[in-house]
């Protein structure tokens, strides 16, 4: 399995993700985009294990640590995302969980492209 897919969906997911920031501090919400941004992480996520872990289809699980560390990096950032959610409605802890939610995926992805660009 190719990990074209992989970057190509975490780096829509960051690109959405800079949109939604550029809205939240305009103090807007589009409830649609954020929905977007969760679906592009999850498909991107899956496919970043499946990279790892293999297909079913019996071709060769991908080596090696920095797959691991990215998918670690951008699973921390889901649950930070999900967790930021649930703290909308007090400011500073929900302010404080959406910078480590974006610092955690911005690492993930680029520990992902450095991973993928590694010969």
């Amino acid at each position: 399995m190719t990990a074209m897919p992989v970057v190509m969906l975490l780096t829509a997911t960051a690109l959405v993700g800079i949109c939604l920031g550029v809205f939240y501090l305009r103090g807007v919400r589009k409830p649609v985009l954020i929905g977007v941004h969760f679906l592009l992480a999850a498909g991107g996520l899956e496919t970043l294990a499946m990279l790892l872990h293999g297909t079913p289809d019996g071709t060769m699980a991908a080596s090696g640590s920095l797959g691991t560390v990215a998918a670690g990096l951008v699973a921390a950032a889901m649950f930070c995302g999900l967790t930021a959610a649930l703290l909308r409605r007090s400011p500073l802890p929900a302010n404080v969980v959406l910078v480590t939610h974006a610092s955690l995926g911005f690492a993930g992805l680029a520990v992902l492209l450095a991973w993928v660009t590694n010969p």
